[in-house]
């Protein structure tokens, strides 16, 4: 994400924590905090995807994704 546009964020932020955001603001801030969730996302899967486990015998493996339903890891 752009640092311009996390520098807006924070500033949305603090006006609506003052003197409060009209409507497009409000909406212009939900844009940007959607955006930039997504960013965040993207980035920690690409982060956990490089992750490597060593086991007790030194072979590496990847790690697994598991499979969410209804917001429960299925084991």
């Amino acid at each position: 994400m752009e640092n311009s546009k996390i520098i807006r964020i924070n500033e949305l932020s603090k006006k609506s924590k003052t003197v409060g955001l009209t409507p497009e603001e409000k909406a212009e801030q939900q844009l940007l905090r959607q955006e930039y969730i997504k960013a965040f996302r993207q980035n920690l899967q690409v982060s956990l995807d490089s992750i490597i486990c060593v086991d007790k015998n030194g072979n590496r493996h990847p790690l697994k994704k598991k499979h969410i339903e209804n917001n429960k890891p299925v084991q």
